[in-house]
Formats: structure tokens, C-alpha cells, sequence
């Protein structure tokens, strides 16, 4: 951690409720930056903003609904109200979709919706905000080692993260000349309630005897990350230790993809 990296800037963490948009949020509003903590569960937003707070830092509480374009630019409406500028962007918002390929209509398009077009409208409708950051902007914006590496689990999860690989190197070269960084991380197995999601169970569910069994066959180093591990190269990312890192795809796996 690096106090006063982010001072004086702004910073909207899309998703930042929860897991790892919550860490995120957290390692962005502990290191200076006001936090603009948006999420579907405006109470988890709520009391990751408290926690911001409570630590002395800045952050401001925000209900969206990440795949409505008009919720996201009312949120870029009020950062530009308020502070004339957007700093920092990261965009979390992610569901694993249903497993195989025996798909419905409307599951392939809330799949579609949320892990697509939503990182999409969110990066874009900011451009002008991340503009003014005075060469200073940064989107992350979160895929998977499915992007990366074949799952015979879900095609449509590994389609949509694999599209998001494509398109940051596309969009950094649309912000390069207004100095707007644009990556892409890659996480595997992250810790967080969400996991068992992707072994086909409930949110908080125990999957123990799945994790260990897919831990020791497919992660060199033996574990799950931490969503703070997962916070820790964000805010790398987004600042200015690395001012001359764009259209990058950073897996953050514990090596899955080095095998």
C-alpha cells in the first residue's frame, strides 16, 4: 500500500460493493482517492463507503444498475457535478453464465448484457470525465483465465471474457493520445462468495471438496487469491507506477496459465 498515491484524484469502482470491487474500493480509498462506490446492493455499497470513511478516507454511495446506460451516465452526470473529472475507472461486474452449451435465449442475453455490453457503455460513456484527468486516466476493466486458456464449463462465460481481452487493446489505442491507460486483468479462483458460482452452487456455499481437488491440479501455488491481492494490482495499474502500461492482459492466477 502506498498512502497518498491517489490523492486528489477521483475513482468509480463499478461493482465495488462486494468481493473484489469491495477490496478494490477499499485499496483506492485507503491509498487517497474518492471513491465512488457503485453497486446493484446500494446497502453493501453503503458499507463499503462507511468503511472508507471510517478509515478516514473519502467515498460516496451509489445504486447502479451496471447494464442500464442511462443509470451509468446519471453516475457519471453527478462525478462530473461534483468534482469536473474521473480519474480512475474499474469495472467488476461479472456473472459466470449458464455451464455447457445448452443455453436459453435470455440466459445467453443477460450474459451478453452484463458481462458485455456493460464494461463496454461503462468505459466509454467515462471517456470524456477520464479525458481531463490531464494524461493522468485509467480503465481496468476484469476478464478471467477463461479468456485465456480453454473450460469445458461454460463457452459463454469464456466468450464474453474473451472479448474483453480483444477490446481493451482497441480501446487503449483510442485513449492514447489523451493519455487514457486502458487494461485487463485475468484472475482465477479469487476467494470471495461468489466462487462457488463458478462450481455450479449458491452463492456462500461450501465447496470445499471442489476447491481443494481443483487447487492442487490446476493452481502452481496452491491456493485461491485474496481479493486483496486482486486490489493490489488495480491499484498498480491505476497509477501512475504504471504510466506507461496499456492495452495489456495481466492474468492474476496463481500461474494457471503459465502450464
Amino acid at each position: 500500500m502506498t498512502p497518498g498515491r491517489f490523492e486528489g484524484r477521483v475513482a468509480a469502482v463499478i461493482g465495488g460493493g462486494s468481493g473484489m470491487g469491495a477490496a478494490i474500493s477499499r485499496r483506492l480509498g485507503s491509498e487517497g482517492a474518492h471513491v465512488y462506490v457503485a453497486d446493484l446492493n446500494e446497502s453493501f455499497a453503503t458499507g463499503v463507503a462507511e468503511e472508507i470513511g471510517g478509515e478516514g478516507g473519502k467515498a460516496t454511495a451509489r445504486f447502479l444498475d451496471a447494464v442500464q446506460i442511462s443509470e451509468l451516465k446519471d453516475l457519471y452526470d453527478e462525478i462530473e457535478a461534483e468534482h469536473g473529472v474521473l480519474h480512475v475507472l474499474h469495472h467488476q461486474v461479472g456473472i459466470p453464465g449458464p455451464g455447457g452449451i445448452d443455453v436459453s435465449e435470455s440466459d445467453w442475453q443477460e450474459t451478453i448484457d452484463v458481462n458485455m455490453k456493460s464494461p463496454f457503455y461503462a468505459s466509454t460513456l467515462a471517456f470524456d470525465l477520464l479525458k481531463r484527468a490531464n494524461k493522468k486516466g485509467s480503465i481496468t476493466l476484469t476478464a478471467s483465465t477463461s479468456a485465456l486458456v480453454g473450460s469445458p464449463f461454460s463457452p459463454i462465460y469464456s466468450l464474453t471474457k474473451g472479448a474483453l481481452t480483444a477490446y481493451v487493446r482497441s480501446l487503449a489505442l483510442l485513449g492514447a493520445p489523451d493519455g487514457i491507460r486502458v487494461n485487463v486483468i485475468c484472475p482465477g479462483s479469487v476467494d470471495t462468495p461468489m466462487l462457488p458460482t463458478f462450481f455450479g452452487r449458491e452463492p456462500g456455499a461450501d465447496i470445499e471438496d471442489l476447491k481443494s481437488g481443483f487447487i492442487s491440479e490446476f493452481i502452481p501455488l496452491g491456493r485461491a487469491a485474496q481479493p486483496e491481492e486482486i486490489a493490489g494490482v488495480i491499484a498498480f495499474l491505476a497509477s501512475d507506477d504504471a504510466s506507461f502500461v496499456t492495452g495489456t492482459t495481466i492474468p492474476v492466477d496463481g500461474g494457471i496459465v503459465a502450464k
